[in-house]
Protein backbone atom coordinates (compact mmCIF):
# COMPACT_ATOMS: atom_id res chain seq x y z
CA UNK A 1 0.00 0.00 0.00
CA UNK A 2 1.37 3.40 -0.98
CA UNK A 3 0.07 6.61 0.58
CA UNK A 4 0.56 9.54 -1.79
CA UNK A 5 0.69 13.07 -0.33
CA UNK A 6 -2.43 15.20 -0.66
CA UNK A 7 -3.19 18.93 -0.49
CA UNK A 8 -4.80 19.54 2.92
CA UNK A 9 -8.16 21.11 3.77
CA UNK A 10 -7.75 24.89 4.20
CA UNK A 11 -9.81 27.29 6.33
CA UNK A 12 -11.20 30.53 4.92
CA UNK A 13 -10.40 33.86 6.58
CA UNK A 14 -13.07 35.68 8.56
CA UNK A 15 -13.16 38.67 10.93
CA UNK A 16 -15.70 37.28 13.39
CA UNK A 17 -15.89 34.14 15.51
CA UNK A 18 -18.80 31.91 14.42
CA UNK A 19 -21.16 31.00 17.26
CA UNK A 20 -23.37 28.02 18.00
CA UNK A 21 -23.20 24.53 19.49
CA UNK A 22 -22.06 23.08 16.15
CA UNK A 23 -18.73 24.94 16.34
CA UNK A 24 -15.47 24.20 18.14
CA UNK A 25 -12.35 26.35 18.12
CA UNK A 26 -8.64 25.57 18.28
CA UNK A 27 -5.54 27.72 18.66
CA UNK A 28 -3.91 28.59 15.32
CA UNK A 29 -0.23 27.89 15.88
CA UNK A 30 2.31 30.06 14.09
CA UNK A 31 4.09 27.08 12.56
CA UNK A 32 4.45 24.91 9.46
CA UNK A 33 1.59 22.66 8.26
CA UNK A 34 2.88 19.09 8.12
CA UNK A 35 1.03 15.88 7.23
CA UNK A 36 2.42 12.55 8.45
CA UNK A 37 2.00 9.43 6.30
CA UNK A 38 2.61 5.87 7.54
CA UNK A 39 1.84 3.02 5.13
CA UNK A 40 2.72 0.27 7.59
CA UNK A 41 6.39 0.27 6.63
CA UNK A 42 7.67 3.80 6.10
CA UNK A 43 6.95 7.20 7.66
CA UNK A 44 6.95 10.28 5.41
CA UNK A 45 6.34 13.94 6.20
CA UNK A 46 5.07 16.45 3.63
CA UNK A 47 4.12 20.12 3.88
CA UNK A 48 1.03 21.73 2.36
CA UNK A 49 2.85 22.20 -0.96
CA UNK A 50 3.72 18.46 -1.09
CA UNK A 51 7.39 19.09 -0.37
CA UNK A 52 9.10 16.26 1.52
CA UNK A 53 10.13 17.24 5.06
CA UNK A 54 10.90 13.76 6.41
CA UNK A 55 14.60 14.45 6.94
CA UNK A 56 13.99 17.95 8.30
CA UNK A 57 11.89 16.81 11.27
CA UNK A 58 13.21 13.34 12.15
CA UNK A 59 11.87 13.61 15.73
CA UNK A 60 8.39 12.96 14.32
CA UNK A 61 9.23 9.82 12.37
CA UNK A 62 9.36 7.46 15.38
CA UNK A 63 5.67 6.76 14.92
CA UNK A 64 5.58 3.81 17.31
CA UNK A 65 6.40 6.19 20.15
CA UNK A 66 3.00 7.86 19.85
CA UNK A 67 0.62 5.48 18.06
CA UNK A 68 0.01 1.78 17.55
CA UNK A 69 -1.70 2.36 14.19
CA UNK A 70 -0.88 -0.09 11.41
CA UNK A 71 -1.25 2.75 8.88
CA UNK A 72 -2.26 6.37 9.33
CA UNK A 73 -2.31 9.92 7.90
CA UNK A 74 -2.22 12.79 10.39
CA UNK A 75 -2.63 16.53 9.87
CA UNK A 76 -1.01 19.05 12.15
CA UNK A 77 1.39 21.91 12.59
CA UNK A 78 5.06 21.82 13.53
CA UNK A 79 5.97 24.65 15.88
CA UNK A 80 9.06 25.98 17.63
CA UNK A 81 9.18 28.30 20.63
CA UNK A 82 11.01 31.56 21.22
CA UNK A 83 12.90 32.47 24.38
CA UNK A 84 9.62 33.40 26.08
CA UNK A 85 8.03 30.05 25.34
CA UNK A 86 5.70 31.40 22.63
CA UNK A 87 5.24 29.84 19.16
CA UNK A 88 7.59 31.59 16.74
CA UNK A 89 7.40 31.37 12.96
CA UNK A 90 10.93 32.71 12.76
CA UNK A 91 12.23 29.87 14.95
CA UNK A 92 10.41 27.08 13.12
CA UNK A 93 11.69 28.41 9.79
CA UNK A 94 15.22 27.95 11.10
CA UNK A 95 14.40 24.25 10.94
CA UNK A 96 12.15 24.16 7.89
CA UNK A 97 14.67 26.13 5.86
CA UNK A 98 17.52 23.63 6.34
CA UNK A 99 18.66 22.06 3.06
CA UNK A 100 21.96 20.50 4.15
CA UNK A 101 21.30 17.26 6.02
CA UNK A 102 24.64 17.48 7.85
CA UNK A 103 23.14 20.39 9.81
CA UNK A 104 20.10 18.49 11.08
CA UNK A 105 21.67 17.05 14.24
CA UNK A 106 22.83 20.43 15.50
CA UNK A 107 19.50 22.01 14.55
CA UNK A 108 17.57 19.42 16.56
CA UNK A 109 19.40 20.59 19.66
CA UNK A 110 19.32 24.30 18.82
CA UNK A 111 15.65 24.46 17.74
CA UNK A 112 13.42 21.84 19.41
CA UNK A 113 10.12 21.33 17.59
CA UNK A 114 6.67 20.09 18.55
CA UNK A 115 3.94 18.50 16.44
CA UNK A 116 0.46 19.83 17.20
CA UNK A 117 -1.91 17.25 15.65
CA UNK A 118 -5.46 18.36 14.90
CA UNK A 119 -6.90 15.81 12.46
CA UNK A 120 -6.73 12.24 11.17
CA UNK A 121 -7.43 11.37 7.53
CA UNK A 122 -6.56 7.69 7.22
CA UNK A 123 -6.46 4.90 9.79
CA UNK A 124 -5.59 1.21 9.50
CA UNK A 125 -6.23 0.94 5.78
CA UNK A 126 -9.37 3.11 5.68
CA UNK A 127 -9.97 6.74 4.70
CA UNK A 128 -11.89 8.54 7.46
CA UNK A 129 -12.21 11.92 5.73
CA UNK A 130 -15.97 11.45 5.25
CA UNK A 131 -16.54 11.01 8.98
CA UNK A 132 -17.77 14.16 10.76
CA UNK A 133 -15.08 16.10 12.59
CA UNK A 134 -16.51 15.10 15.96
CA UNK A 135 -15.91 11.42 15.20
CA UNK A 136 -12.44 12.09 13.75
CA UNK A 137 -11.51 13.94 16.92
CA UNK A 138 -12.63 11.01 19.03
CA UNK A 139 -10.60 8.63 16.90
CA UNK A 140 -7.57 10.91 17.09
CA UNK A 141 -7.71 10.97 20.88
CA UNK A 142 -7.98 7.18 20.98
CA UNK A 143 -5.01 6.44 18.71
CA UNK A 144 -2.47 9.13 19.67
CA UNK A 145 -0.41 8.93 22.85
CA UNK A 146 1.12 12.39 23.45
CA UNK A 147 4.78 12.69 24.39
CA UNK A 148 7.54 15.30 24.56
CA UNK A 149 7.27 16.23 20.89
CA UNK A 150 3.71 15.16 20.08
CA UNK A 151 0.49 16.83 21.24
CA UNK A 152 -3.17 16.60 20.22
CA UNK A 153 -4.61 20.10 19.81
CA UNK A 154 -7.41 20.68 22.37
CA UNK A 155 -10.77 22.07 21.28
CA UNK A 156 -12.86 24.73 22.96
CA UNK A 157 -16.61 25.31 22.63
CA UNK A 158 -16.28 29.04 23.44
CA UNK A 159 -14.51 30.54 20.45
CA UNK A 160 -14.79 34.12 21.69
CA UNK A 161 -13.08 33.24 24.97
CA UNK A 162 -10.36 31.28 23.15
CA UNK A 163 -9.73 34.21 20.79
CA UNK A 164 -9.32 36.46 23.84
CA UNK A 165 -6.71 34.04 25.17
CA UNK A 166 -4.93 34.12 21.80
CA UNK A 167 -4.83 37.91 21.90
CA UNK A 168 -3.62 38.01 25.52
CA UNK A 169 -0.70 35.74 24.69
CA UNK A 170 0.11 37.28 21.31
CA UNK A 171 -0.78 34.08 19.43
CA UNK A 172 -1.61 33.97 15.73
CA UNK A 173 -5.34 33.43 16.23
CA UNK A 174 -7.85 30.57 16.19
CA UNK A 175 -9.45 28.17 13.71
CA UNK A 176 -13.17 27.49 14.10
CA UNK A 177 -14.55 24.21 12.78
CA UNK A 178 -18.01 22.68 12.40
CA UNK A 179 -18.32 19.42 14.29
CA UNK A 180 -20.27 17.99 11.36
CA UNK A 181 -17.64 18.88 8.75
CA UNK A 182 -15.97 16.31 6.54
CA UNK A 183 -12.28 16.69 5.68
CA UNK A 184 -12.22 18.09 2.15
CA UNK A 185 -8.95 17.09 0.45
CA UNK A 186 -7.55 19.89 -1.73
CA UNK A 187 -10.49 22.04 -0.71
CA UNK A 188 -11.53 25.16 1.17
CA UNK A 189 -14.94 26.16 2.54
CA UNK A 190 -16.61 27.90 5.46
CA UNK A 191 -16.84 24.72 7.55
CA UNK A 192 -13.34 25.75 8.70
CA UNK A 193 -12.74 29.44 9.40
CA UNK A 194 -9.59 31.17 10.65
CA UNK A 195 -9.76 34.30 12.79
CA UNK A 196 -6.38 36.00 13.06
CA UNK A 197 -5.13 38.11 15.92
CA UNK A 198 -2.90 39.91 13.44
CA UNK A 199 -2.53 39.97 9.69
CA UNK A 200 0.31 38.46 7.72
CA UNK A 201 1.18 37.79 4.10
CA UNK A 202 3.91 36.16 2.06
CA UNK A 203 5.39 38.96 -0.07
CA UNK A 204 8.12 39.20 -2.70
CA UNK A 205 11.26 41.31 -2.30
CA UNK A 206 11.87 43.67 -5.21
CA UNK A 207 14.49 45.97 -3.73
CA UNK A 208 16.74 46.63 -0.73
CA UNK A 209 18.52 49.45 1.03
CA UNK A 210 21.93 49.32 2.73
CA UNK A 211 23.61 50.62 5.84
CA UNK A 212 27.40 50.34 6.08
CA UNK A 213 27.43 47.85 3.21
CA UNK A 214 24.84 45.48 4.73
CA UNK A 215 21.18 45.24 3.72
CA UNK A 216 19.03 46.85 6.43
CA UNK A 217 15.58 46.92 4.81
CA UNK A 218 13.59 45.39 1.98
CA UNK A 219 10.92 46.66 -0.40
CA UNK A 220 8.14 44.13 -0.91
CA UNK A 221 5.28 43.62 -3.31
CA UNK A 222 2.46 41.36 -4.46
CA UNK A 223 1.08 40.46 -7.89
CA UNK A 224 -2.38 41.70 -8.92
CA UNK A 225 -4.92 40.04 -11.21
CA UNK A 226 -3.14 41.53 -14.24
CA UNK A 227 0.15 39.91 -13.14
CA UNK A 228 1.59 43.33 -12.31
CA UNK A 229 4.10 43.44 -9.47
CA UNK A 230 2.80 46.08 -7.04
CA UNK A 231 4.92 47.70 -4.33
CA UNK A 232 3.16 47.46 -0.93
CA UNK A 233 5.71 48.42 1.68
CA UNK A 234 9.19 49.08 3.02
CA UNK A 235 10.25 46.80 5.90
CA UNK A 236 13.30 47.14 8.11
CA UNK A 237 12.11 45.73 11.42
CA UNK A 238 11.18 42.27 12.61
CA UNK A 239 12.85 39.06 13.69
CA UNK A 240 15.83 38.88 11.35
CA UNK A 241 19.18 38.74 13.11
CA UNK A 242 22.36 40.56 12.10
CA UNK A 243 23.51 37.27 10.60
CA UNK A 244 20.28 36.99 8.58
CA UNK A 245 20.82 40.48 7.12
CA UNK A 246 24.42 39.62 6.23
CA UNK A 247 23.30 36.40 4.54
CA UNK A 248 20.70 38.34 2.54
CA UNK A 249 23.40 40.80 1.48
CA UNK A 250 25.39 37.91 0.04
CA UNK A 251 22.41 36.17 -1.59
CA UNK A 252 21.25 39.18 -3.59
CA UNK A 253 24.65 39.78 -5.21
CA UNK A 254 23.70 37.49 -8.12
CA UNK A 255 20.17 38.87 -8.63
CA UNK A 256 20.75 42.62 -8.68
CA UNK A 257 19.13 44.54 -11.55
CA UNK A 258 19.16 48.18 -12.64
CA UNK A 259 15.45 48.69 -13.37
CA UNK A 260 12.61 48.95 -10.85
CA UNK A 261 10.70 45.61 -11.02
CA UNK A 262 7.57 47.12 -9.44
CA UNK A 263 4.76 48.48 -11.63
CA UNK A 264 4.54 51.48 -9.31
CA UNK A 265 7.27 53.69 -7.89
CA UNK A 266 8.11 53.54 -4.15
CA UNK A 267 8.13 57.02 -2.66
CA UNK A 268 10.37 58.67 -0.09
CA UNK A 269 13.01 55.94 -0.22
CA UNK A 270 16.51 56.81 -1.39
CA UNK A 271 19.38 54.72 -2.77
CA UNK A 272 17.41 51.59 -3.58
CA UNK A 273 19.12 48.54 -5.04
CA UNK A 274 16.61 46.72 -7.25
CA UNK A 275 16.67 42.93 -7.37
CA UNK A 276 14.89 40.26 -9.37
CA UNK A 277 11.62 39.38 -7.57
CA UNK A 278 12.68 35.86 -6.57
CA UNK A 279 12.87 35.94 -2.75
CA UNK A 280 9.77 35.59 -0.57
CA UNK A 281 9.27 36.61 3.04
CA UNK A 282 6.51 36.43 5.63
CA UNK A 283 5.48 39.92 6.75
CA UNK A 284 3.26 40.69 9.72
CA UNK A 285 1.32 43.97 9.75
CA UNK A 286 -1.52 45.82 11.48
CA UNK A 287 -3.72 46.71 8.54
CA UNK A 288 -3.86 47.83 4.91
CA UNK A 289 -3.82 51.59 4.37
CA UNK A 290 -5.27 53.42 1.40
CA UNK A 291 -3.37 52.71 -1.77
CA UNK A 292 -2.56 49.09 -0.90
CA UNK A 293 0.32 49.69 1.48
CA UNK A 294 1.11 47.96 4.78
CA UNK A 295 0.83 49.69 8.14
CA UNK A 296 3.58 48.80 10.65
CA UNK A 297 5.02 45.83 8.73
CA UNK A 298 7.65 43.58 10.30
CA UNK A 299 9.59 40.65 8.84
CA UNK A 300 8.97 37.26 10.40
CA UNK A 301 11.09 34.93 8.25
CA UNK A 302 12.13 34.02 4.73
CA UNK A 303 9.91 31.33 3.19
CA UNK A 304 10.01 29.02 0.19
CA UNK A 305 7.12 30.02 -2.05
CA UNK A 306 6.65 30.62 -5.76
CA UNK A 307 6.75 34.45 -6.09
CA UNK A 308 3.99 34.39 -8.72
CA UNK A 309 1.68 32.84 -6.11
CA UNK A 310 2.11 35.85 -3.84
CA UNK A 311 -1.03 37.75 -4.81
CA UNK A 312 -3.51 40.14 -3.24
CA UNK A 313 -6.17 37.41 -3.39
CA UNK A 314 -4.05 34.70 -1.74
Amino acid sequence: MELNPIFPFEPIATNSVPAGPEWISQIKWDGVRILTYFDGTEVKLFNRKLNDRTNIFPELTNLKSYTAAQSIILDGEVIALDQNGNPSFHEVMRRDGIRRLDRIDSAIEAVPIFYMIFDILFYNGEWVTDLPLQERQGLLSDVIEPNKHIQVVPSNTDGVALFDVAKQHGLEGIVCKKLTSKYLINGKNDAWQKVKNYKDIIAVIGGVTYRSGVVNSVLVGLYNEKNEFIYIGHVGTGKLTNSDWKDLTTVIESIKIEKNPFSNQPKRIKEIQWIQPLLTVKVQFIEWTEGHSLRQPSIQAFVDKNPKECTFSD
